[in-house]
């Protein structure tokens, strides 16, 4: 039997209630995003930590409400974008 690669993917591709760890930041060469980058490092995004989108906005491109240690945040998808994760097997 062959082992299941996982592929990391980006934050807001992840379905809701999995559980992934990140495992890279992008850092955008676009100054406003890199401030947004460097704020959701400070927030805890960093390689290692474990985080799952706990619930989808309703609208297409809504919110995202993400656990990341024990708190909450909502994230818009161009923001969870810069977070690679790769899902709990």
């Amino acid at each position: 039997m062959e082992a299941t690669t996982i592929l990391p993917l980006s934050l807001d591709q992840l379905p809701e209630e999995r559980w992934a760890t990140v495992t890279d930041v992008a850092m955008p060469a676009d100054s406003a995003d890199r401030v947004l980058v460097l704020r959701l490092l400070e927030l805890g995004f960093v390689p290692g930590e474990q985080v799952r989108v706990v619930r989808e906005g309703r609208q297409n491109g809504g919110p995202l409400a993400v656990r990341v240690g024990h708190t909450t945040f909502a994230l818009r998808p161009h923001e969870a974008a810069f977070i690679h994760v790769t899902p709990a097997s």
